[in-house]
């Protein structure tokens, strides 16, 4: 298993995206999702989140907070743990050229959904707008395809539309 952060930074009703489109072989490859990255030895998730955050973006993270943990399997792929955070304030100046995952983009809340998402991303980001506590969210794919998903151990029922529209 792999154990990961992913963070979505918040400025002006905006989070900060990263279009992953600079590595061939890539679960995300042409997605939007926030930053983060894989843990190195004894780190906890905070120094991951932090260290990964300054590697992609030139940030400091000064405010951040553990929304959920991701389980995300996808069929052909190593299982992946990961530790969901939202940020909204930190130091730094933004460098939009040096990511190496792909391109940083400040995107507003309201047009996120017109992205090319994970559909359980939708899910997720549906569950922090209604600022619930921390939640556990298990998400099962077969290529893009979610075949199923768990929030807190119960499954939900597709569509899974009816979880982040109206």
């Amino acid at each position: 298993m792999i154990l990961t952060t992913l963070c979505y930074i918040e400025k002006d009703d905006s989070y900060l995206m990263l279009h992953r489109v600079k590595k061939n072989h890539d679960v995300n490859k042409d997605k939007w999702i926030g930053v983060g990255g894989k843990f190195e030895q004894d780190e906890t998730p905070e120094e991951c989140l932090l260290r990964e955050t300054m590697e992609e973006t030139g940030l400091a993270l000064t405010s951040y907070r553990l929304r959920g943990i991701l389980t995300f399997v996808a069929v052909g792929w190593e299982t992946e743990y990961i530790f969901l955070y939202t940020a909204d304030q930190f130091e730094g100046t933004l460098n939009l050229e040096e990511c190496g995952e792909g391109t940083l983009k400040w995107m507003k809340k309201d047009q996120i959904r017109k992205l090319n998402l994970w559909v359980g991303d939708r899910i997720f980001f549906h569950l922090m707008e209604q600022d619930l506590p921390v939640f556990s969210l298990k998400l099962s794919y077969d290529g893009d395809r979610l075949v199923e998903a768990f929030l807190d151990g119960k499954k939900l029922a597709e569509p899974w539309s009816q979880y982040y529209e109206g």
